[in-house]
């Protein structure tokens, strides 16, 4: 039996939590984009922080160890918001995957250039 696209599946799965919990991402206005995108980039901040936490980096305090299985929860967290802030400016998985193909391009040209100076032009066609 043929394994479904990761990509496409996680992004069925989490349209499908949004629209339980009642975030239907589907022809919002610009004011409800608005909301949604600043939402999740705050929990994706806050999913960060505690990604943070777990990983010992308080130089002073010795009794910290790393949490990596809290750490991998975490990280799952993460895109949970970040397909929800894609799903919101109405990203597919395959739109995220190409705009990676893409930036990851541009990423590997500025590391061949040496990366001197700031570009934002070179992220314009993505």
């Amino acid at each position: 039996m043929e394994q479904p696209d990761q990509l496409r599946e996680l992004f069925r799965m989490q349209k499908a939590l949004n629209q339980r919990i009642g975030v239907n991402t589907d022809g919002m206005t610009p004011e409800e984009k608005t909301k949604w995108l600043l939402n999740y980039t705050r929990a994706m901040t806050q999913e960060l922080a505690e990604l943070t936490d777990s990983v010992p980096w308080k130089w002073w305090a010795k009794y910290q160890t790393l949490d990596e299985q809290n750490a991998r929860v975490e990280v799952v967290d993460l895109f949970h918001f970040l397909i929800s802030a894609a799903q919101v400016l109405g990203m597919s998985a395959d739109d995220v995957y190409a705009a990676y193909l893409k930036k990851n391009e541009v990423n590997f040209k500025r590391q061949e250039s040496g990366y001197v100076s700031k570009d934002h032009s070179d992220s314009k066609h993505i």
